[in-house]
């Protein structure tokens, strides 16, 4: 059981109170009780407003439930359904014509393109090593990965003839990015005296051991390095070529990780704190060595007028707070209830990043005095308001300027893509992010019209009209109101992290969509797509994109019309889909694990989160319901993928079977996720995890 304490009516986790109050507070130099005094007014406004949203999205759904049922067995009348959207609210007017007006946003968010990693704040050790790829090496990443078009060497010693491949790729690379006067070619370099560029411009000034360049907006270090092998053996003494990577991160308190409790929350802050504060630390075994990951420090240079300069070693840090539907045990209202998770998150976070704004951090996240907070699973403008009016009373909380609190709206909920225009005007003075997510925005347009009929196949979502009207239509709408050289437009994850080779040939095509940033799994995969960045001019191509699709096409519900599925191609999505949910959830129920490469069903590796979960279990749902699929088809397909998921964690230790142990936590919960599916709210995977987890932890 938590140890609580009381502060003003609040019954709080021991150590969360102490946390707040010795490590955040009295640095800050703010008075604890005036602090509780405020956060408890707080949630005596913003907790029965949530409570009421909550309300508002399951009379919409129970509304729209009733209008399928009611239809059973008719055509889809496309306009009587829109009409019918807009007649309950689910629909608002759009706001007409006006800009975002925010101000003091970093230029990796304004005016900068480039990747962006999501990493579970849990993870000390990931966290550290996503805040630290801001910068890459490109012979590191081409040297280990398949993106080299063969795949990386086995463990070992090095691999001569691959490390000349590497050298020659990326020689390439910089011929196409950084060409030389007179038609020379970077793989002639004799020297590094020799290098005279083409467009002079493109030279930035020198570091204590390279050039710095810069193309599109991003740096690119060419190092000189003789007491290196490689420099040793270059005829042009090139050691190797960092770039400029992972402009951005975001550090995860949501999809990416199970946190449920007291315990789970004072770890999130914890690791937020140490990275506002510059102090985070990680010390692990590798190689039989003891090694400890710090965060980086700055890159120096000096410019060619004899001046120096700076330039940021980590990336300018989101941090994503929980949706609204969740509520935490770690902190309790006077009469018992545990308040909204999401409004946790926003003051302790937010208390933690006010560090950073007035100057107590080593290195400093934002130098425009700005906090990022990404918020995801909002359905619609009146909850993007209520997050608004809630991050104004956060900053009158911790007596910070109006709008130091910036937000990153998720466009993962139909509500939201319906209406985008609208819930970006309820931000509009702090807007700083918007983008798509095609397995959470999946999961939620199978549950909105969950009894409209069968469904099509996951993999046929992706060719559907209202998909790609999805895709279209953010970008579109964020660029009419004003988003670039603001804010970020993104897209979402490239998921397979051993899949190099395909993720350069395929998500390049984001950028071509209009996106100035994009989600990657990894340091190395950040360093890799950065390389799209130098191709293709992102903020250029905004300017030239056409009008989006309809609101018609994004309303088209995916149905299975006149499909005619063999028994065959039932049982391999019906496999696919239980083999991806009981990898996923084994780990999150039994070892707290939010996010980690899941092997699927073909032994790929994926870096899955609760999304994918979201989306697996609708899927089965809607099926089970609309008869396609049998209970007893869903039991025999769920007890044939344990056996292949505990093949597949064989060699994790901690693993626990999922075969014979169908009355376990995990194989329980995976049930539940599917047999309960209709009735979970929106769809969200959270109640059911939470539940289980807290009970496996109890055990």
């Amino acid at each position: 059981m938590t140890d609580m304490t009381t502060r003003t009516g609040l019954a709080i986790a021991s150590g969360l109170a102490t946390f707040l109050e010795t490590e955040v507070l009295a640095p800050l130099g703010r008075d604890a009780g005036a602090f509780w005094d405020g956060f408890a007014a707080l949630l005596t406004e913003f907790a029965p407003r949530n409570r009421a949203l909550l309300a508002k999205r399951e009379s919409l759904q129970a509304q729209i439930d009733a209008w399928h049922t009611e239809r059973a067995g008719k055509p889809h009348d496309p306009a009587a359904y829109k009409a019918f959207l807009t007649e309950i609210g689910y629909l608002v007017p759009e706001p007409g014509d006006f800009q975002i007006g925010t101000q003091n946003v970093d230029p990796e968010i304004a005016t900068m393109a480039g990747p962006q990693l999501v990493v579970p704040i849990l993870n000390a050790r990931f966290l550290l090593n996503a805040a630290n790829a801001r910068w890459g090496s490109l012979y590191d990443a081409f040297y280990g990965t398949d993106a080299l078009d063969a795949p990386p060497p086995t463990p070992g010693g090095y691999d001569e003839a691959r490390g000349a491949a590497v050298i020659a790729r990326v020689r390439g690379f910089l011929d196409e990015t950084l060409p030389l006067a007179g038609g020379k070619s970077w793989h002639q370099l004799a020297a590094r005296e020799d290098i005279q560029l083409a467009d002079p411009e493109q030279l930035v000034g020198h570091t204590d051991k390279g050039i710095l360049f810069k193309n599109n907006g991003l740096h690119i270090e060419v190092v000189f390095d003789a007491s290196t092998p490689v420099g040793a053996s270059d005829t042009a003494g090139i050691a190797d070529v960092v770039i400029e990577a992972a402009l951005t991160t975001i550090a995860d308190c949501e999809d990416s990780v199970a946190a449920v409790d007291a315990e789970d929350k004072l770890l999130a802050y914890t690791n937020w704190l140490g990275i506002i504060r510059g102090d985070l630390q990680e010390s692990f075994e590798k190689g039989g060595r003891t090694l400890t990951r710090t965060l980086a420090g700055d890159k120096t240079y000096t410019d060619t007028k004899g001046a120096q300069h700076t330039l940021k070693g980590r990336s300018l840090m989101f941090v994503r707070n929980v949706g609204h539907l969740m509520t935490n045990p770690a902190i309790r209202l006077s009469d018992g209830g545990e308040i909204p998770e999401g409004v946790m998150d926003a003051v302790f976070t937010s208390a933690i990043s006010t560090l950073d704004v007035e100057g107590h951090g080593r290195f400093g996240n934002s130098r425009c005095g700005s906090i990022y907070i990404v918020k995801p699973k909002m359905h619609g403008p009146e909850e993007c308001a209520f997050t608004n009016d809630l991050f104004d009373a956060v900053e009158d909380l911790l007596g910070l300027p109006r709008h130091t609190i910036k937000v990153g709206v998720m466009d993962e909920e139909r509500r939201t893509s319906a209406n985008l225009a609208a819930c970006i005007h309820a931000v509009r003075d702090r807007i700083v992010f918007i983008n798509t997510g095609f397995l959470d925005r999946t999961g939620d347009e199978i549950h909105t019209s969950m009894r409209a009929g069968p469904m099509l196949r996951k993999g046929a979502m992706k060719g559907s009209a209202w998909l790609k009207a999805y895709e279209a239509r953010n970008v579109a709408i964020g660029l009419a109101h004003g988003l670039s050289g603001k804010a970020q437009i993104g897209k979402g994850m490239w998921a397979a992290p051993d899949l190099m080779g395909q993720m350069m040939v395929e998500k390049i095509g984001h950028l071509k969509a209009g996106a100035n940033t994009a989600w990657v799994p990894s340091p190395t995969a950040a360093t890799l797509h950065a390389l799209h960045y130098h191709q293709i001019d992102v903020f250029d191509v905004q300017k030239h994109l056409s009008e989006p699709a309809g609101l018609d096409d994004l309303l088209a519900i995916p149905l299975a019309e006149g499909a005619n599925w063999s028994e065959e191609e039932i049982s391999e999505e019906l496999d696919n889909n239980c083999q991806g949910l009981l990898g996923y959830v084994v780990r999150w129920i039994d070892q707290g694990v939010g996010c980690s490469k899941v092997p699927d069903i073909n032994d790929v590796g994926l870096m899955e989160d609760r999304a994918t979960l979201r989306i697996s279990s609708q899927h089965i749902a809607n099926w089970l319901l609309h008869g396609v699929i049998t209970e007893a088809q869903v039991m025999d397909s769920l007890r044939r993928m344990a056996a292949k998921v505990d093949a597949q964690n064989a060699g994790d230790p901690l693993y626990v079977p999922l075969t014979g142990n169908e009355d376990g936590a995990a194989f329980s919960a995976a049930k539940d996720l599917i047999f309960k599916g209709v009735e979970q709210p929106s769809g969200y995977t959270e109640p059911l995890l939470h539940a289980w987890r807290l009970r496996r932890k109890a055990a």
